[in-house]
Order: structure tokens, then C-alpha cells, then sequence
């Protein structure tokens, strides 16, 4: 059985399929040592080679997919490799022997907590799609009084660098004197999304953790600085997200444990 190119590139998580194509058409793909085009199929025997380095083909017969659940720490950053030689969350990653980890969404440095990552690119671009519509929920603490005029306005809307930006859902969650703790959800993973609909109303971030992904918690077990590998009840819970309309295809099976 064959696939096109672009998406064995995309599953194996070079690309998206949008940039896989794009990368075929600048010349930068060969499948067995001569240059492919658009529109190529691949099979299993394949060899395929992207800018000097071999893609595991990856196809619906072996494709285990693997997803793996960090707790990122607030001095990391979301990036494979630092130009200020910072340390970046690939760094304590599992390695893999075909492919790549990539992540599903971002965090910037100062954010902690649940981040994920994936063998599989599609599934990664299913899951950060803004259609998909996947709740993402932060712990927040900030610094100022927080009224509840301020709250509704951030319930009905902010436009944000040319974007409407609100929280769907917004509790409190206590705290002392002008330090309050909010539990926050978003529906989108705009850059700095949070922080901005906060800061629009006059008050400060002082800490900001991510604490839930569409329907993953952070367990207690994953501290600061550590991974770990979804067991097949919560890829299960993951998967149903990213194909919510149709059965699983095929190649939606989770890896076997």
C-alpha cells in the first residue's frame, strides 16, 4: 500500500503537510536518491531522504504513534535549538530513532507546565488547528484588584492585536491581599494570549502554569522538568479530540503498551 509523500513527511513529523509540499517543490525531498515531486507516492521499501536525513516511511501497516505528556519548567524554551544557548524543553526528551518530537502548541519562557509531544505530525496539526477548538486551561496568579467588571469584560471579549480574545471560563481560585489565584480556559493558543487579556485590564501576571489540555491533566507523578509517556486510556481520550467527527481511521490506533 502506498501514501503520498507529503503525508508520510507530515506523520513522521518533519512537516506539516502544507510545508512537506512545499519542501518537495524547492527540491529538498529525494525517494530513492532522486528528487521528488508533488504528488509522489511512497511504500514501505521507500527510501526517503529529507535535506540529507532518512524519514522512516511510516505507513498504516507500522506507524506506532507515541505521545508524550512534559511538565515544562519556566526557564525553558519552546525551541529545538537556542541562538542564546538557553535550554529548551527538546532537551530532556526521550530520543527516537526515525523521525522527530514535535510539539503539539507552545509555551513562551516564563509559562510552566503540560506540554505535548508526538511522533506523529498530523496529529500534532489536527490538535493545534484553531478549529479544533481544544480547551486549554492555566492556573494564573495576579498582581492587582480584580473586579467584576473586569471578569465579564474579559468573558465578552478583548480585541488583542487585531484579534478577539476572551476567556471562556474564569474562577477564582483565592489567594492573599492583591496576589488571587484564577483558574483561566482559552479555546485558541494565540502567543502570550493570557497574559494580554490580563494585562488589558490593568493587572499583572505574576505566574502562569498550564494545567490541562483538552481532556489531559498534569498527574502529581510528572514534576517540573519530567515526561510521560501516555498510557493507552488517555491516547485513547486525545485521539477522540483530534478525529471528532468520523471513527478512528485506521491509522489512528494508538502504539501497543
Amino acid at each position: 500500500m502506498s501514501e503520498k509523500l507529503q503525508k508520510v513527511m507530515a506523520r513522521a513529523g518533519f512537516a506539516s503537510r502544507r510545508e512537506a509540499e512545499t519542501w518537495i517543490e524547492k527540491g529538498r525531498v529525494k525517494v530513492n536518491g532522486v528528487v521528488a515531486k508533488v504528488g509522489d507516492r511512497v511504500n514501505e521499501d521507500d527510501k526517503i531522504v529529507v535535506d540529507g536525513k532518512k524519514v522512516a516511511a511510516q505507513l498504516k501497516s507500522n506507524h506506532e504513534r507515541r505521545v508524550i505528556l512534559y511538565n515544562k519548567p519556566e526557564d525553558q524554551v519552546c525551541t529545538r535549538k537556542d541562538p542564546e544557548g538557553r535550554p529548551t524543553v527538546f532537551d530532556r526528551l526521550p530520543p527516537i530513532k526515525h523521525g522527530r518530537w514535535v510539539a503539539i502548541g507552545r509555551l513562551d519562557i516564563n509559562t510552566s507546565g503540560l506540554l505535548l509531544f508526538t511522533t506523529d505530525g498530523e496529529l500534532a496539526n489536527r490538535l493545534m488547528h484553531p478549529s479544533a477548538q481544544i480547551e486549554r486551561e492555566y492556573a494564573v496568579r495576579v498582581l492587582g484588584d480584580v473586579s467584576k467588571e473586569m471578569v465579564q469584560q474579559m468573558h465578552d471579549g478583548v480585541m488583542i492585536d487585531g484579534n478577539m480574545c476572551r476567556f471562556t471560563d474564569i474562577q477564582h481560585f483565592g489567594g492573599e491581599g492583591v496576589n488571587q489565584w484564577y483558574h483561566v480556559v482559552v479555546l485558541e493558543g494565540r502567543n502570550r494570549e493570557v497574559r494580554k487579556l490580563w494585562e488589558s485590564q490593568g493587572v499583572k501576571v505574576s505566574r502562569l502554569k498550564r494545567v490541562r489540555f483538552g481532556p489531559l491533566f498534569i498527574p502529581s507523578t510528572v514534576t517540573k522538568g519530567r515526561y510521560q509517556e501516555l498510557p493507552r486510556k488517555e491516547l485513547e481520550k486525545l485521539l477522540k479530540v483530534a478525529y471528532p467527527r468520523i471513527e478512528k481511521p485506521q491509522d489512528a490506533e494508538p502504539a501497543p503498551r
